[in-house]
């Protein structure tokens, strides 16, 4: 893990977005009997793809169109693929048509949507690692550096059973790689460290598309994971796509470097929002035989349930992209929903429908239907529309930019004006009391030896000794790292089992603190040779 410090934003947001989340937008008061802004998602996605942010202007556009709809967060794509909207990160610049030097697109953004009262979250692009037979200019990049000419250990790329790395120009990141991982993390606590961001959104936080089967993933057989998943079970052979075995472990890899990313972020900025955008893809669990059965579980390996579980996604942003024109993928969309909002227990869960697969009419009635109590009286915390270049299926088929404002603006006329606009009034961004005014804390450590080998896939638990805590395990990733999130303060015995050849003493304890991570640091331990 990155050692990335700054001394961050305030714990605490503004007394806009303060006191808690309503699951149904009802006006809370504040202490003094004066009302406060309801409490609701509402964004556009603005990818780097199309104009938006190449340069001041156009950020001004974007600002005045997202206070149209009555907005109070934008999603900006800000590292793409592994190249930066950005001047100050580790991801380099990219070499996208954007105004030049000192021109910075995030700064930029940051500074125009902050002073209208609108949040801003950098979207990164996880394993998307490039997308051209072009590869770009600067040699920092991780594609010149971990792509197609890098061998060994130092070659980051997905690899699929049958050996295929590249789909047609895109390149993957393997989330088995430890390095890989690390990366990321650093990249990630890089935006947060120098840019004063509300939150990160992540994308393509998954294994890829394009496998053979809906029941699992073709993807993550990069020689070091492959490497690492037989060192952690004893498997000699190369396993099958469809193992169970080999998919749990690959879609713990996921889950560890979401893990990581969001203790990273903590020391950075505690209260920055962790976000990401979750796969719905085709009917929901309700349809197919529950959760586990799901392509987001099954085949792409993305378990953002249990992230909201764990306490490691703090917003979960659903690409419910559906057309509401068409029966089945309306009922896709409802059942989406209903899970969306059944399932987000104390974290949040927002619904972003497909504006460019939908005509303005069908867009306006998802708000509506997403905003609709389920069964157990729950609904999602808010709407994020994709895309801001695209607001409708008649703009995302024209060239003409004028034709894409007059759909924008049309847009936000339906969802603003009316007895009926759902989006009539201002809100605000809910509010996250589980970092505002934290109960709990976080541990974290690294198993390395004396020689400086991390100890891959060693089993470490957390056993409570005071505050009332469960006892809890976790396996160490690829760099020695493991992390406990959201544990309860106390006294903690932690203990490790020992790989066959390693000696040391495998116990420490730590005390947890409300709001802080507290460092496992166990005695050294050695090889034996």
């Amino acid at each position: 893990m990155a050692r990335l410090r700054t001394a961050g934003r305030a714990a605490a947001l503004s007394a806009a977005v303060a006191g808690l989340l309503t699951a149904t937008f009802a006006t809370p008061s504040s202490a003094d009997g004066d009302d406060e802004l309801p409490e609701q998602w509402r964004s556009y996605w603005v990818d780097a793809f199309n104009p938006g942010i190449y340069n001041a202007d156009q950020v001004e556009k974007l600002v005045d169109d997202a206070l149209a709809v009555n907005a109070n967060a934008l999603i900006v794509q800000t590292a793409r693929r592994y190249d930066c909207f950005c001047n100050r990160a580790l991801y380099p610049r990219t070499d996208a048509a954007i105004a030049p030097e000192p021109y910075d697109p995030l700064d930029e953004i940051i500074e125009q949507a902050h002073a209208a009262g609108l949040e801003v979250h950098a979207w990164v692009n996880v394993n998307t690692m490039w997308n051209s037979t072009t590869p770009p200019t600067s040699d920092e990049h991780v594609f010149n550096q971990h792509g197609p000419t890098a061998e060994g250990e130092d070659r980051w790329l997905n690899k699929m059973a049958d050996g295929t790395e590249l789909r047609g120009a895109n390149a993957y990141i393997d989330p088995g790689h430890p390095d890989a991982v690390d990366y990321i993390v650093d990249a990630v606590q890089s935006i947060v460290a120098e840019y004063d961001v509300d939150g990160i959104n992540l994308d393509y936080v998954r294994y890829p598309d394009f496998s053979s089967s809906t029941t699992h993933s073709d993807w993550g057989y990069n020689d070091v994971s492959v490497a690492r998943f037989q060192d952690e079970t004893g498997h000699t052979d190369v396993p099958e796509a469809s193992d169970e075995q080999w998919s749990d472990w690959r879609r713990d890899q996921m889950t560890n470097l979401v893990r990581k990313i969001y203790l990273g972020m903590w020391e950075v900025d505690p209260a920055a929002r962790l976000t990401m955008d979750a796969i719905t893809y085709g009917f929901g669990p309700q349809s197919v035989g529950g959760w586990e059965n799901t392509r987001t579980y099954a085949e792409v390996l993305q378990d953002w349930r249990g992230w909201q579980d764990e306490g490691i996604m703090d917003t979960v942003v659903a690409m419910n992209y559906k057309r509401e024109w068409m029966p089945d993928q309306a009922r896709m969309f409802e059942e989406w929903n209903e899970v969306l909002a059944d399932w987000q227990g104390d974290r949040q869960s927002v619904s972003g429908p497909a504006l460019y697969l939908n005509e303005i009419e069908d867009s306006l009635q998802q708000v509506q239907d997403l905003l609709t109590p389920t069964d157990a009286g729950n609904t999602v915390v808010g709407w994020s529309g994709y895309s801001y270049a695209n607001p409708s299926m008649t703009a995302a088929g024209s060239s003409d930019p004028a034709v894409k404002d007059a759909e924008r603006a049309a847009l936000a006329e339906a969802l603003t004006e009316g007895d009926n606009a759902p989006f009539a009034e201002p809100a605000a961004v809910p509010s996250m009391p589980w970092k505002e005014n934290p109960t709990d804390g976080h541990v974290s450590g690294e198993l390395v030896t004396k020689g400086g080998e991390p100890l891959n896939g060693v089993k470490v638990t957390l056993q409570p000794l005071t505050g009332g805590g469960e006892k809890l395990t976790r396996s160490s990733d690829g760099s020695g790292w493991f992390g406990f999130a959201h544990v309860p303060s106390g006294r903690y015995l932690v203990r490790i089992e020992l790989p066959d050849g390693v000696v040391g003493k495998p116990v420490t304890y730590v005390q947890v603190t409300d709001g802080e991570i507290a460092t496992a640091e166990l005695a050294p331990l050695v090889r034996l040779r």
